[in-house]
């Protein structure tokens, strides 16, 4: 029996406004983070301004993903995950004039003053596509074996793999790393036995365990053909493991340690940051709020993410179909292990991979995805029917 008449129901009445309160909170910290940013280098343009207008424009993507049923966009994951190739093919083969090479990488198509990062649409497009291939598979075979879940491994794989490729030829591996922990969220809520996906972790430890090997045995080769003489890579672990030592490839990593670590517990106060990290409003934002908000300010912008991930885990138990607790799944893969990435970088955790911090870094193709990915999970939210008795399944 449905809580509310049948007739009477509105997917706009179910709209998650603990979600848009969340976003509104993290739109102010932006905004304030990058007003910090942008006065301490003296720039000449106003990204605060910038930031507010993709925010805008992020609404009105989220409120044009929900006029859609969320259904629909199971029936167009191909086209979206096609459209997605094609645009990260003509990275590749696009002359520099439309896709110039910005420090060893050619991830941005620019015409004029308007800049596009195919990327970020296509951590979108892999989610629809992945939930759709998963959805598809468990309702063809409900009756599994470890035969049907080795052939649900291969499909995720080969969805996953083809933009994954495409991604590392630009090369940009901290966006191939989103799309890994993507493909893995929705893997570990796919249904696929437990002591398989502890076989393929087992096995990506023992590849990367290679890599290490052959790098120490072989260091020529390893340089030539597995970093393709992008010597660059090397430096950023090295100057993750000991930027003291590495100077120039370590400048980020200790002026963003430097900037946490001075802020202490409250901070120097806005406005009153003194350590330079250059382009901080990007991928160092997390730094400048270190700085001038302390422990304290950290924890909040922490805590924020921990609810908005406790909010769309709720969404996706509570959904009535598969597909959309798939989607929500791959969403929350996707901010939970960028965050962890672009935090544990700010404070030499983990190494610097050039990755955004969801919501709060300024960037409009970043800014945009992460938006219409919310915009998916508030529109799963909003179509989840309430029953009186019985489960919502």
């Amino acid at each position: 029996m449905l809580m509310d008449n049948e007739k009477k129901f509105s997917p706009w009445q179910q709209i998650d406004y603990n979600l848009v309160f969340i976003l509104f909170l993290m739109f102010c910290v932006s905004c304030i983070a990058i007003y910090s940013a942008q006065q301490m280098a003296q720039y000449d343009q106003n990204f605060v301004v910038k930031q507010i207008i993709y925010y805008v424009v992020g609404g009105i993507a989220i409120v044009g993903v929900m006029f859609l049923d969320y259904d629909q966009y199971r029936r167009l994951s191909w086209y979206l995950y096609g459209l997605g190739i094609i645009l990260l093919i003509g990275i590749i083969i696009a002359p520099l004039s439309l896709v110039p090479d910005i420090n060893g990488a050619r991830a941005w198509y620019r015409i004029g003053g308007f800049a596009f990062q195919p990327s970020e649409v296509m951590k979108v497009a892999l989610i629809i596509s992945l939930s759709n291939v998963i959805a598809s598979h468990n309702e063809k075979y409900i009756i599994r074996t470890i035969r049907e879940d080795l052939i649900l491994i291969g499909k995720i794989a080969l969805v996953t793999g083809v933009p994954f490729l495409l991604i590392m030829m630009q090369p940009d591996l901290g966006t191939g790393l989103v799309f890994i922990a993507i493909a893995g969220s929705l893997m570990l809520v796919s249904g696929v036995r437990w002591r398989l996906i502890f076989i393929i972790t087992l096995i990506g430890i023992l590849f990367i365990a290679t890599l290490v090997w052959i790098y120490f045995t072989f260091p020529q080769f390893f340089i030539d053909y597995i970093l393709r003489g992008k010597l660059y890579q090397l430096d950023r672990f090295y100057a993750w493991l000991d930027p003291e030592a590495h100077p120039d490839a370590g400048y980020n990593t200790l002026k963003a340690v430097l900037a946490v670590g001075s802020g202490e517990l409250f901070g120097k106060g806005f406005l009153h940051g003194s350590v330079y990290i250059p382009e901080a409003q990007t991928d160092f934002i997390f730094s400048i709020i270190g700085e001038e908000w302390g422990f304290l300010g950290t924890s909040i912008v922490i805590s924020l993410f921990f609810l908005l991930i406790y909010r769309m885990i709720n969404v996706g138990l509570e959904s009535n179909e598969a597909f959309g607790s798939y989607l929500c799944a791959g969403v929350i893969g996707w901010f939970t292990f960028q965050a962890f990435q672009n935090i544990g970088m700010n404070i030499q955790v983990m190494p610097i991979t050039g990755i955004p911090l969801p919501f709060i870094s300024y960037g409009g193709s970043a800014i945009l995805a992460c938006m219409i990915a919310l915009g998916l999970v508030l529109n799963v939210r909003s179509r989840t029917r309430k029953y009186m008795f019985g489960s919502n399944q």
